[in-house]
């Protein structure tokens, strides 16, 4: 048996996937935490409202941010059926598939930040609504984010799980790399399945060690893909 070698368009396929990974994750971290989790009061709408209205300007940069994240995780997404597809080409659509389901999770959830804001502008059909119901819309769309983003961790999860598999298989990269994704990728998954069933087991767990280790994961594949690219499998006999 000879395991697939690598071509051209798969050598620069990974170093595409590389970086996007290593762009994305910076922006995509500071816009969530250094942004919005700054602005977005817990339990305030109009505080809420008043923050989002005072630093517009701010709020819209980790909208930016949170945009090329979703075009990395599309970029991402083809990179890796590229890569993928000579080991498995049904298995390396099925994780495509289900990552682009997590890259469009990831588009839903920015457009609440932009529906959210444009709730609060002067628009002046707006005038019709109370202050206090427009800045609890406007509050209610910030917080929607949070089920929706563990819903696209579910399918991320599972994409990665799948391509872990073809990784292992394909001995692109390390195979103690691939199986340490593999295992967070479907402990990812299955927090989020079990999550999503109920609530309160993320108090048994918490949420960070959820998408900590796959995201761990993926930093480390992205340096490798960079610096290293993908492995020349050795040829094996029959």
């Amino acid at each position: 048996m000879t395991d697939p070698h690598p071509d051209g368009s798969q050598q620069q396929a990974a170093r595409l996937a590389g970086l996007a990974l290593l762009v994305s994750w910076p922006l995509v971290v500071y816009a969530n935490f250094a942004i919005q989790d700054r602005l977005v009061v817990a339990g305030d709408a109009a505080a809420t409202a008043r923050n989002l209205l005072a630093h517009a300007g701010l709020f819209r940069l980790g909208i930016a941010f949170d945009l090329v994240h979703c075009a990395a995780l599309l970029a991402l997404t083809v990179a890796l059926y590229t890569i993928l597809q000579p080991v498995h080409r049904t298995y390396a659509l099925l994780a495509a598939a289900w990552r682009a389901v997590y890259a469009f999770a990831w588009i839903r959830m920015t457009l609440n930040l932009f529906e959210a804001l444009r709730l609060l502008g002067p628009y002046p059909f707006l005038a019709a609504l109370e202050p206090p119901r427009v800045q609890a819309l406007a509050r209610y769309l910030l917080s929607a984010r949070f089920e929706q983003y563990y819903l696209g961790l579910l399918f991320w999860g599972l994409g990665s799980t799948v391509a872990c598999a073809l990784w292992w298989r394909s001995r692109y990269i390390p195979r103690s790399l691939a199986l340490a994704g593999l295992l967070s990728s479907a402990w990812a998954a299955f927090c989020a399945f079990a999550f999503i069933l109920n609530p309160a087991f993320e108090k048994a767990v918490g949420l960070w060690a959820f998408d900590v280790p796959l995201g761990l994961f993926e930093l480390v594949l992205a340096f490798w893909l960079l610096i290293r690219g993908l492995k020349v499998p050795a040829t094996t006999g029959p």
